[in-house]
């Protein structure tokens, strides 16, 4: 049976960690699934879609599908058939809250487990929300980014559709 693993997040923008953790799942797992989520909670900058499209573009591959999905990732589990959660660490800070939502996972389909991967130390640092605020104080974030998707950011900005504060 081949393992599959799924990667959820808002991923908005998708960031070189978010890359690497990817990149890292994929040599564990035979699949992985980047579910990309829909949070009426959040404001993104970019619309579900766009963010699925980005993920692809910047790590698409064989073993890589990327969906999209509202509701509880255990669910969305469940109905592929996986047995892993993966989620990003960038330090200790994010753990405690990241323990809870595994333990609620595991209360909501106990046929799952959650692993954490942390992304290589150069990517330590990057979040998305963090992304955006460079951005929109009008730095640049080149080498926390693909290209394009800097490209998309900086797009984004100087047409201002899209921007809400972070």
């Amino acid at each position: 049976m081949a393992s599959l693993a799924i990667y959820p997040g808002s991923f908005d923008p998708p960031t070189y960690g978010h890359a690497d953790v990817i990149a890292r799942a994929s040599r564990l797992f035979d699949r992985v699934i980047v579910a990309v989520l829909v949070n009426p909670g959040k404001r993104p900058w970019f619309t579900v879609e766009e963010r699925a499209a980005m993920i692809t573009e910047a790590c698409g591959g064989s073993r890589i599908e990327v969906v999209t999905f509202d509701g509880l990732v255990a669910e969305l589990a469940q109905r592929h058939g996986a047995s892993t959660i993966i989620r990003g660490l960038r330090g200790a800070s994010e753990f405690d809250y990241e323990r809870q939502m595994a333990l609620m996972n595991r209360h909501l389909n106990n046929d799952v487990d959650t692993i954490f991967l942390m992304p290589a130390m150069e990517f330590g640092h990057i979040s998305s929300t963090l992304v955006k605020e460079v951005v929109s104080l009008g730095g640049a974030v080149t080498g926390l980014v693909p290209p394009k998707i800097e490209a998309r950011l900086q797009q984004r900005r100087e047409g201002g559709s899209g921007i809400r504060q972070v």
